[in-house]
C-alpha cells in the first residue's frame, strides 16, 4: 500500500524526543493501569468480581451491582415553574399580590432582570391541583398524564443549584460545573461503560422546541470536554438524514466507502505511530461508527413497524419528526437497542411574562409523551433497568416578575428550589421527596443538590462517583467535582 509522502517523511524523521515521548506514554499507560486496576491481570482475583463490563469502556468492572443499564434524560430547558406543575402552595393564592416577607427572601439575590424591580408581589398558580390518592403528591391540571404514573415516579421537590442564569445552570446540571469544558453525563457514561450496541452511538441527543422563540442551547451541554472526542453526544435530527453527512454522496457505494475507510485507517495508524496523538484513535472510531450507522440509523428512524396503539399512547405528534413526542418514542426504540444514554432537550420553558398562556402549551407538548414513555418501558419490562429523568436547570420565583394582573404574570429564575422526577431502575416509585416552605421559596426538608442528583444517577449504574475519575492537567476530575452524596432515601 502506498502512503503519502507526508506520512513517510513523518515516519522517517521521527526524532529521539518523539520516540521517548510516545514510548513514555505507552509505559505510563501500563503503570497507570496497574495502579487503577491492580487485579486486572490476575485472573484468580477477578472470579468474585461484581459485574464485568463488555462494552469497551475504561471500567473493567463496576463498583457495585447496578440497577440501571441505561438512562433516558428528558431535560426541560428554560426552567419549568414547579409552582404551576408539582409544588402546590395554597398560601400563595391567599396572599396574592402581597409583598414577599423579608424573613422568607432573606436578602437572597435575584437575576439581573429584576434589578430595577422595587416590588416583589407574591403570586399563586392559576391552575388547579389535585392530590394523588396513593402517593399524597400534588399534580397540576396541566399534568393529567403524569399524575397517572405517580406510583411509578419519585417526585423530588427539593432540588437546588447555585446557578441563576440559563447557560451556566444547564451546563452545571449536565457536567457538574458552571463553566464550559467539562465532560457531560452522557460522555462520562460512554467513557466508563462503553457501548452495548456496536452499530449505534452509546450517547444520543434529540432536540425539540415547545415554542418558536425558545432560547437555544449551547452544544457544550453534550460535549465530551477533556475526554476523547468520540464520547460526545451524537445528535439525531428531524431531517431526511437523522445524522448529518451520514449518507454516501452520489457515485459512492458502500463497498467504495469501506475501501476508503480501510485506507484512511491505515494512514491514521501511521500518523499515530509518528505522533502518538490519542485523538487519532477517536477519529478512526468516529469514521467506523458513521459507517455502521448508515444501516442502523435509517432502520431505527423508520416507525412503520410501530403498531397503532403506540401512537395512541404517545399522541399524534409522535408521528412528526422533531417533536417531543416523536423523540420520546425514539428514546424507547434506542433503549430497546441498548443505547446507554439518551438525552432529550425540550426548549421553551423560560416564562418571565405571559406564563399562564405559555406554560399550557409547554405542558401539553410534554405531559402525555413523558408519561407514555414510562408506561411503554414498563409494559416491555425495560423500566426495571432504565432510569428515566424529567426536569430542568432551576425553578421559578414565588413572586411575579413585571406587572401582576389577575390574568397574567411571569416568574423569574429561582435556583433555591425546584422539582424533578425520576422513575425506574431501583428508584422508589410513589414517593414525594423533599419539601419547601409555604411560599415555595426555601427548602425545609431533604434538600437534593445537583451533585447529589448526579451521584445518585451514577450509583444506580453501579458506579461510585468518588472513584470514577479522569486525570487532566495534573488533577483528577469527576462528574460531581469534589461534592455529592447518594440520596439513599429515594432508592427502592
Amino acid at each position: 500500500m502506498q502512503y503519502s509522502k507526508e506520512i513517510q517523511k513523518a515516519q522517517y524523521y521521527q526524532s529521539r524526543r518523539e520516540f521517548l515521548k510516545t514510548t513514555s506514554r505507552g509505559l505510563g499507560s501500563v503503570a497507570l493501569g496497574s495502579l487503577l486496576f491492580p487485579d486486572f491481570l490476575n485472573a484468580g482475583s477477578r472470579k468474585n468480581a461484581i459485574p464485568n463490563i463488555s462494552g469497551g469502556g475504561v471500567l473493567s468492572r463496576l463498583h457495585h451491582t447496578p440497577k440501571a443499564k441505561r438512562v433516558i434524560y428528558l431535560f426541560q430547558s428554560g426552567g419549568p415553574s414547579q409552582l404551576e406543575l408539582f409544588d402546590y402552595k395554597p398560601e400563595l393564592i391567599k396572599r396574592w399580590g402581597e409583598e414577599i416577607p423579608d424573613s422568607v427572601r432573606n436578602g437572597q439575590r435575584v437575576s439581573g432582570m429584576l434589578a430595577a424591580q422595587s416590588s416583589f408581589p407574591l403570586v399563586g398558580s392559576k391552575f388547579n391541583f389535585k392530590q394523588h390518592a396513593e402517593t399524597g403528591g400534588y399534580f397540576s391540571e396541566l399534568m393529567p398524564y403524569t399524575s397517572e404514573i405517580a406510583e411509578d415516579i419519585c417526585m423530588i421537590n427539593s432540588m437546588h443549584t447555585e446557578a441563576i442564569n440559563h447557560e451556566p445552570a444547564v451546563i452545571f446540571m449536565q457536567t457538574g460545573s458552571q463553566q464550559t469544558g467539562r465532560p457531560c453525563i452522557g460522555s462520562w457514561m460512554s467513557y466508563g461503560l462503553g457501548s452495548s450496541n456496536k452499530n449505534l452511538p452509546s450517547f444520543v441527543v434529540l432536540l425539540s422546541q415547545g415554542k418558536d422563540d425558545a432560547q437555544s442551547l449551547n452544544m457544550q451541554a453534550w460535549n465530551s470536554g477533556f475526554l476523547p472526542s468520540h464520547h460526545q453526544g451524537v445528535q439525531f435530527r428531524s431531517g431526511a438524514d437523522p445524522v448529518l453527512y451520514l449518507s454516501n454522496p452520489p457515485g459512492i457505494d458502500r463497498k467504495s466507502r469501506r475501501r476508503e475507510l480501510d485506507y484512511l485507517a491505515a494512514l491514521e495508524a501511521e500518523q499515530k505511530k509518528a505522533w502518538g496523538d490519542p485523538e487519532i484513535d477517536s477519529k478512526i472510531s468516529q469514521y467506523e461508527m458513521a459507517y455502521r450507522m448508515q444501516t442502523s440509523v435509517p432502520e431505527i428512524a423508520d416507525l412503520s413497524d410501530e403498531p397503532e396503539y403506540i401512537f395512541d399512547l404517545y399522541g399524534k405528534e409522535a408521528r412528526i419528526p422533531g417533536t417531543f413526542a416523536y423523540n420520546c418514542l425514539m428514546a424507547r426504540r434506542l433503549a430497546e437497542r441498548d443505547v446507554n444514554f439518551v438525552q432529550l432537550y425540550h426548549m421553551g420553558w423560560d416564562q418571565h411574562g405571559n406564563l399562564p398562556h405559555d406554560i399550557v402549551k409547554l405542558a401539553k407538548s410534554t405531559d402525555r409523551a413523558s408519561a407514555a414513555l414510562v408506561k411503554d418501558l414498563k409494559q416491555r419490562g425495560l423500566l426495571e433497568d432504565t432510569l428515566v429523568i424529567w426536569g430542568g436547570e432551576f425553578g421559578r420565583t414565588s413572586f411575579s416578575q413585571g406587572k401582576l394582573t389577575k390574568e397574567n404574570y411571569g416568574r423569574d429564575h429561582h435556583p433555591r428550589c425546584y422539582s424533578t422526577w425520576m422513575a425506574g431502575a431501583g428508584i422508589q416509585g410513589g414517593l414525594v421527596h423533599g419539601k419547601t416552605d409555604d411560599f415555595g421559596y426555601n427548602i425545609i426538608e431533604n434538600p437534593v443538590h445537583v451533585h447529589d442528583f448526579q451521584a445518585t444517577m451514577l450509583h444506580q449504574l453501579g458506579i461510585d462517583h468518588e472513584k470514577f475519575t479522569f486525570k487532566h492537567q495534573g488533577r483528577r476530575y469527576r462528574l460531581t467535582d469534589v461534592h455529592g452524596k447518594v440520596v439513599k432515601s429515594i432508592l427502592a
